[in-house]
């Protein structure tokens, strides 16, 4: 009860709403819905509270502004009804909130925009001005261009993010059943609602595996992933029922509501975060047991010597995904070498992959640059 009690001192908070609350089995959007989460969004306004809205829904609104009678199957489908339906999405918004006396911004970002330094951070701060003006973002993927997010991301992964980039002080992901269960509770009549989770274990993903069942292709699992981000960014988040009445205050009053993953208390520094989170691999290096210890036991760097294969077409800066050779992802970092070079060296010690490359040679990856797999 006392991780719970805490969530009284959140002052940033980030709130997502997936397409399965906002819509009606249709596909249509739910008007209801969209009122009710609002109001109690405006209410946290009210009591002081940086809100930052990270709202799916444009298919949906595109839908109903085309007459479907159907969702559409397609990706171009899809992504065409959402470039009818985000404008209208924002409209709706926009009137809700102003009822509130709020201004609302709308902030359509794609995965590139945290793939690039400059522009994660330039991102940060287009949204800490934004709150600082009073504003409430509306954040969305841009589902016109985003094919990843509409088939399988459905913007979990999206609000961890912007919950790590400004350093948010809580993340609630709102979706239509009350939190993790350790199976699917509609076939499982054992199956109970996991009230607290303090780490990422693989119990913890089996869990997610079965109860995804419920929410359609990847559902759970996306929001496990989502904890993990958030959690490893110092940032607590809940999963639970957005249609239960007061959702939002209950959370911050410190009730049972949901599933909590707490923050852990060693977390990463924002340059870590991003280049554990903010980028997609652009490449994967498998290492050798001796590496493997090196890298995890002994927090050292990565050499050329313990590289086993390189795979992918990747640049010196580059981030890339560090695995044994079972699978298993150890690390991330950036990359000193082009994938070319990496190869060429791969297995030698220093001074030979020196004499390889005509040029003095180091780490393939230094672990300030690095970030080890919890």
């Amino acid at each position: 009860m006392e991780r719970r009690m805490g969530l009284r001192e959140a002052k940033t908070v980030v709130v997502k709403v997936g397409t399965r609350i906002l819509t009606h089995e249709t596909g249509k959007l739910n008007f209801r819905v969209m009122e009710k989460i609002v109001r109690e969004l405006a209410d946290l306004k009210n009591q002081g509270k940086d809100v930052l809205f990270v709202s799916s829904g444009a298919v949906g609104a595109g839908i109903g502004r085309l007459g479907l009678s159907r969702k559409p199957q397609s990706t171009r489908e899809k992504q065409a009804v959402a470039a009818v339906g985000q404008g209208l999405l924002i409209q709706m918004y926009e009137k809700l909130f102003s009822e509130y006396g709020l201004i609302v911004a709308q902030v359509l970002l794609t995965r590139d925009d945290f793939n690039d330094r400059k522009r994660y951070l330039n991102s940060r701060n287009t949204l800490k001005t934004l709150l600082e003006f009073g504003v409430v973002p509306v954040i969305n993927e841009n589902d016109t261009v985003a094919v990843e997010e509409i088939e399988f991301g459905d913007n979990d992964s999206l609000s961890a993010l912007v919950a790590s980039v400004i350093d948010a002080d809580l993340l609630v992901l709102l979706t239509d059943i009350d939190g993790l269960y350790s199976g699917n509770p509609r076939e499982d009549k054992n199956a109970c609602l996991i009230s607290i989770v303090d780490g990422i274990t693989p119990e913890i993903k089996k869990m997610a595996g079965k109860a995804s069942e419920m929410l359609g292709t990847g559902g759970m699992v996306t929001k496990v992933a989502a904890a993990e981000i958030a959690m490893n960014s110092g940032i607590p988040m809940v999963i639970a029922n957005g249609r239960m009445p007061d959702v939002l205050q209950r959370i911050l009053d410190g009730e049972p509501v949901g599933t909590l993953f707490c923050a852990r208390e060693k977390c990463l520094d924002g340059r870590k975060r991003w280049i554990a989170y903010g980028q997609s691999p652009h490449g994967l290096l498998v290492v050798d047991r001796g590496a493997k210890k090196a890298l995890v036991e002994d927090g050292k760097s990565l050499l050329p010597s313990g590289i086993i294969d390189v795979q992918g077409d990747f640049e010196q800066g580059d981030m890339v995904a560090i695995r044994d050779q079972d699978g298993n992802e150890l690390a991330r970092g950036l990359v000193n070498y082009t994938a070319g070079e990496l190869r060429v060296i791969k297995g030698m010690r220093t001074e030979k992959a020196s004499e390889a490359l005509h040029k003095p040679c180091g780490e393939a990856v230094h672990r300030n640059n690095m970030v080890v797999s919890s």
